[in-house]
């Protein structure tokens, strides 16, 4: 009998080894030199940072000041620290002796980052990790004593001490993690040399900023493998191109259908790939569809307000698209802040008597602002003096700015996955149509961005009839009586659900509200044919967003059939199919539009 011998990883060749290393040398000393000036910067305020340090600091020394007016809390909260850490190491002492499991209770098992059997199985490993948790989590309730202190500290104190207890996990160094040093021995080290390679080429990329590549960008081209819904381009001016897709159908809607995506990204979350396409799923329910792609802008469009792009956006796209079909009136779709666009423009037309919108959905959008999630940790009225200062030189804000906020509100799922990954593992990042997307950032022009932040964050002004005033009309939801048609999901870190349902008490009309399940973007991207991820539907609006989701129904699937079905109702009848360039206005160029390829750092 033949004994099967195991496959050993073949050892890595020492001489090119050698050479990489060698290579690395003078591209880590000028990734280290430009790592320092970039620092040198922010000490110095030359570099913007969303990161208010000042206020972060003030905030965590009005903390320890709250706990030393209270020894005993801080007494009793060590004493149970010490209590749990006893009984993790006596369960332990147990496993070891074989006179237990060792579980000390600590080890969550949603926890992906232990998801390898090595920190159950390994003794040392499983105590590492078992330790950790316990003192994250009395870190974290610790710095959940907050009640001597205001909310916007107390949410401070709360979000950065997640941010270090995040760091700390074991799963982020080499010699903490199995898996990583499992990987280590099979290729001889050869992991960590390629690690620093890629961390060397996000530093690059960053030029001193640490830029973490979440996916195999060189996999994904806009108009090639994403964006690939056959349309033209019939419309354009300084802050958008309008976008009209050919019909799939012979016939169509009467009335066109117009999306409003969110500025702060590009318009093709909604058009990844065929299968996952709301366009064209959209345009496959017999849909005549147009879509607002966005410019990113230049310091040139820094004069643009928020005005500007209710103005130059979807109310330029209502004439465009009553040139192209001949019709007045629409339906409407804005998702994120494309949805506050698209409320605010909706009572803006309902002050001036205009009737051009039938029937209005929001993806992800909230118009009460009260409530704005983990994001208030990064805007409140000194960092919004900050972000003044700087764009009033810039012209505009940097993309990576937002994107570097939402990564830190999911800062596992985000960041330390591909530290470890990436630096650790020595692996490149998976091609990943979303995470693509993610990373492809717009600018934000400075008057746009301090309007906003000032009247709709700050003051919350949507939800007040008259505090906003757009071309010198004042705002009132109240009064928008249009049906609207509200999705929201239950694990949105970027627009939480339970902010989002307000939209049901402040709107004037009939409205339909919506739960899907995961989050900001997968729950909204849910196509019909995956039972990934259902929903939740209720008839009733009460007051309290929980009140709705006590007494709604659970559905297997994607919700939208459920809005297909309703939107169809408001559509009116089928006409012959509409190609573009048919009514008045001739094609520009072909989809998905030159403004969408423009990169942030072109």
């Amino acid at each position: 009998m033949t004994q099967k011998r195991d496959k050993t990883p073949a050892g890595p060749d020492a001489g090119e080894a050698m050479r990489r290393l060698v290579d690395l040398v003078p591209r880590s000393q000028r990734a280290a030199v430009d790592v320092l000036e970039h620092m040198t910067r922010q000490a110095a305020g030359r570099e913007f940072s969303l990161i208010d340090v000042a206020g972060v600091s003030r905030a965590f020394l009005d903390f320890y000041a709250t706990m030393m007016r209270d020894p005993f809390t801080l007494a009793k909260a060590q004493m149970a620290l010490w209590q749990d850490s006893l009984g993790l190491w006596q369960s332990m002492l147990a496993r070891a002796t074989g006179n237990g499991d060792g579980d000390g209770g600590a080890s969550p098992s949603s926890d992906r980052r232990f998801k390898d059997p090595a920190w159950s199985e390994d003794l040392l490993f499983d105590y590492l990790k078992q330790s950790y948790l316990l003192t994250a989590r009395w870190l974290q309730s610790l710095a959940n004593q907050t009640d001597g202190l205001d909310r916007n500290s107390k949410d401070k104190v709360e979000f950065y001490t997640r941010q270090f207890v995040s760091a700390m996990a074991p799963t982020n160094f080499a010699l903490t993690n199995p898996q990583v040093l499992k990987r280590i021995r099979e290729t001889g080290g050869v992991n960590l040399i390629e690690g620093v390679e890629r961390l060397v080429t996000d530093l690059e990329k960053g030029k001193g900023r640490l830029q973490i590549s979440m996916t195999d960008e060189t996999a994904f081209e806009v108009g090639k493998n994403v964006a690939t819904t056959p349309g033209k381009v019939v419309f354009q001016n300084d802050l958008m191109q309008l976008i009209q897709y050919a019909p799939s159908t012979d016939t169509v809607h009467r009335r066109p259908m117009l999306f409003v995506p969110p500025w702060i990204n590009k318009f093709y979350i909604m058009d990844l790939q065929p299968r996952n396409s709301l366009i064209k799923w959209t345009v496959d329910q017999g849909h005549t569809l147009f879509v607002i792609s966005w410019v990113n802008p230049r310091k040139d469009l820094a004069h643009k307000t928020f005005t500007d792009y209710m103005l130059e956006g979807p109310l330029a796209a209502l004439d465009a698209i009553e040139q192209a079909t001949g019709e007045k009136q629409i339906n409407i779709l804005g998702f994120c802040i494309g949805g506050i666009l698209t409320m605010a423009t909706l009572a803006y037309l309902k002050a001036k008597g205009i009737d051009r919108i039938k029937s209005a959905t929001t993806l992800a959008t909230m118009i009460d602002l009260d409530d704005v999630g983990e994001a208030a940790v990064f805007i409140d009225d000194d960092q919004l003096r900050n972000i003044e200062t700087y764009v009033a030189e810039k012209g505009y804000l940097e993309g990576h700015h937002m994107a570097d906020m939402f990564s830190m509100m999911r800062e596992n799922d985000l960041i330390w996955s591909f530290v470890v990954n990436n630096y650790l593992m020595g692996r490149d990042p998976m091609p990943f149509d979303m995470l693509y997307w993610n990373a492809d950032s717009t600018r934000l022009p400075a008057a746009m961005l301090l309007h906003y932040l000032r009247h709709f964050y700050m003051q919350n002004g949507l939800k007040k009839p008259g505090a906003i005033t757009l071309d010198g009309v004042p705002i009132d939801l109240g009064k928008v009586t249009v049906p609207s048609y509200i999705v929201a999901t239950k694990d949105d870190h970027i627009s939480p659900w339970r902010s989002v349902y307000p939209s049901t008490q402040l709107l004037g009309g009939k409205v339909r509200f919506i739960l899907g399940a995961s989050g900001h973007i997968a729950g909204i991207i849910n196509p019909p044919g995956r039972v990934k991820y259902g929903y939740w539907t209720g008839e009733a609006a009460p007051a309290e967003p929980d009140a709705w989701l006590a007494h709604a129904d659970w559905h297997e699937g994607s919700w939208w059939p459920d809005w297909g079905r309703w939107l169809a109702r408001r559509a009116g009848k089928r006409v012959p199919a509409r190609d573009p360039g048919d009514g008045q206005l001739a094609p520009i160029e072909d989809a998905p539009g030159s403004y969408v390829r423009v990169r942030a750092s072109e």
